[in-house]
């Protein structure tokens, strides 16, 4: 299987994707997620600006980067980031993987590299900031998105949840997330996948303010983030 396509001719992938009906949270979850993504547009609107000029002045492209995602129930989304990669990132990373052993393995492990060859120096700090992140609180507007939840995934990842798929399609993606301050970029693969399923399974609006707590820490004070 290599992607979302694939996984419909699974009849025990199909029984796991059947069950899922409604968004964990539902109404209160989603007003929470209004009234914050709002507030923080408004408050966050100079650092909008300043990484939008700063993007389109030092980056090729698009300033906005759409990529497809798989969101609640298996709907795809365009995520929406500051784009922070060179035009031709796709083929960089191929070639990359194909020449770099210990690149490949990084990257089959966290689907990240810490020294990623197709990053602008302005993404750089984007990236290690989550400032190209910030775009996504209008995804959270939208409604393809929560504030906290499981990080979006590609179809080619939701293939590596396995029997926790389930868990996955009943949650909107989240900007923060269990994942984000329990490692973040150190963390494995695996790991990722066990945050989101703890996350999806155990869901509270208490875990979900105790994520929100311990977020901006996390990124100020992990000097590991990538």
């Amino acid at each position: 299987m290599n992607g979302w396509a694939d996984t419909h001719s699974d009849p025990q992938f199909a029984s796991k994707v059947s069950k899922v009906t409604a968004p964990i949270g539902l109404s209160s979850k989603r007003i929470v997620d209004i009234a914050v993504a709002v507030s923080a547009i408004v408050l966050l609107a100079p650092l909008l600006i300043i990484c939008f000029i700063a993007t389109a002045l030092c980056s090729p492209g698009p300033v906005l980067f759409r990529h497809k995602r798989v969101g609640f129930n298996g709907r795809h989304f365009d995520c929406l980031k500051f784009c922070k990669m060179v035009t031709d990132a796709p083929d960089c990373l191929r070639q990359l993987l194909e020449s770099d052993p210990m690149a490949a393995a990084e990257w089959a492990s966290h689907r990240k590299l810490r020294y990623d060859p197709r990053v602008t120096a302005i993404g750089a700090i984007l990236r290690k900031s989550s400032l190209d992140e910030l775009p996504q609180l209008f995804n959270v507007v939208r409604g393809d998105m929560s504030i906290v939840g499981p990080r979006p995934v590609t179809d080619e990842e939701l293939v590596r949840y396995s029997g926790s798929v389930g868990a996955y399609l009943a949650c909107r993606p989240g900007i923060t997330g269990l994942w984000q301050v329990s490692g973040r970029s150190t963390a494995t693969y695996n790991k990722r996948v066990a945050c989101d399923t703890f996350y999806a399974r155990n869901w509270s609006m208490a875990l979900d303010a105790k994520i929100l707590i311990v977020t901006i820490p996390s990124l100020l004070l992990s000097d590991n983030a990538y």
